[in-house]
């Protein structure tokens, strides 16, 4: 119980800070709006087209695929470098994790979400 205690500490404080800088930005912070300053640029540069293009949602659904199947490989190194201590458990495991992950990455293909089309 002592250590829920310290964590019940950390989470008191922690949200004690968030608290505290809310606070002081909605005390301090700017209240008059400005439209020049509201206007958004780029790198201090007025756009000269319009800012809300719409965007595709494939290039979202790549984007986290590649998170999703980019994170899961990145499981294979610690695996490899205790491999040995493993045995043949780790090895199966492995196996199957890579296994069910190849399945994935081939299913998310036949779906054709990774087309740009």
């Amino acid at each position: 119980m002592h250590s829920y205690g310290t964590l019940l500490i950390l989470l008191i404080i922690a949200l004690g800070i968030a608290g505290l800088l809310h606070t002081l930005g909605t005390v301090l912070g700017p209240k008059a709006r400005n439209p020049l300053k509201d206007q958004p640029f780029e790198c201090g540069q007025i756009a000269k087209r319009p800012l809300r293009q719409r965007i595709s949602v494939k290039f979202y659904v790549v984007a986290l695929l590649f998170i999703l199947f980019d994170m899961e490989v990145v499981f294979l190194y610690p695996w490899a470098v205790v491999f040995k201590d493993l045995g043949w458990l780790g090895f199966w495991s492995m196996i199957t994790f890579t296994s069910v992950l190849v399945l994935g990455l081939v299913y998310v293909w036949k779906k054709g979400a990774l087309d740009w089309e």
